[in-house]
């Protein structure tokens, strides 16, 4: 491997950390935390409302499921805001 090489790589490594220490971060942080419980209240009232006459243990199992499901496809938006903040 010659010099230059050598150097591409280490910069390669140094990219690759920045984002490890980002996703780090991010997935530590408060802002994630409570967009989760939030999210998820939300899905659990609004489905609370839509099963509400059901008594079937299949469907009350659902709940943390379309919670948590929908809490991270969200989650794209508020981390993008996110890191334009963190990086600031």
């Amino acid at each position: 491997m010659n010099n230059e090489e050598l150097q591409n790589e280490i910069i390669k490594i140094k990219e690759r950390n920045k984002k490890v220490e980002l996703d780090k971060k991010w997935e530590t942080s408060w802002t994630r935390k409570i967009c989760i419980c939030i999210l998820t209240y939300i899905v659990v009232i609004i489905y609370s409302f839509i099963v509400r006459n059901y008594d079937n243990i299949l469907l009350s199992s659902l709940v943390p499921v379309i919670g948590f499901t929908l809490s991270t496809l969200s989650l794209k938006l508020v981390r993008n805001v996110w890191e334009k903040n963190i990086n600031k």
